[in-house]
């Protein structure tokens, strides 16, 4: 396989951009280094733990975002089903099941390849998308793990909107 020379050029860390935000938004945020940032961020169903990753190997600034949600095993074969039907209507990032520890994770990197410096909107675009995905299909998660419905029925039910208000 030919080697793919990198750029040497000095390049602002991500991550400081990432930081900004957090700040800006007075989120509880632990720098682990020069290469990852752990957020914690409030939503309607849960708190997110947001983590993002400098991999400077491959110039890619990689989100997860993690919910309080363990999948047992004996749901894990449904969560699975639940999470290809998920994906299907994602245009940005993906849900992963992290079988090791039974978490179900929000994914998506952004490829920052020669050089080129991450933007607060880029920033904020990807940690905007995994919260909306994380908050949209939360509801469909539970209905798979604590209420024991099938993927289908628990995405339809989650997706299901009223009109009017009350």
């Amino acid at each position: 396989m030919p080697q793919i020379a990198l750029s040497e050029q000095p390049r602002t860390n991500p991550l400081d951009v990432v930081e900004r935000i957090a700040a800006i938004n007075d989120w509880s945020f632990e720098r682990a280094g020069d290469d990852e940032i752990t957020m914690l961020v409030g939503g309607k169903w849960s708190d997110y733990q947001v983590s993002f990753t400098w991999m400077y190997d491959i110039e890619a600034l990689h989100l997860a975002c993690a919910f309080d949600l363990k999948v047992p095993e004996r749901r894990r074969d449904e969560v699975q089903k639940l999470i290809a039907l998920v994906n299907e209507q994602l245009w940005v990032g993906h849900f992963d099941l992290w079988t090791q520890d039974g978490m179900v994770m929000f994914r998506h990197a952004l490829v920052l390849a020669g050089g080129v410096e991450a933007t607060s909107q880029q920033c904020q675009a990807m940690l905007s998308s995994a919260l909306e995905s994380c908050e949209g299909y939360f509801p469909a998660y539970q209905f798979v793990v604590w209420a024991g419905k099938p993927a289908r029925q628990a995405l339809d039910a989650a997706m299901f909107e009223t009109s009017g208000e009350a």
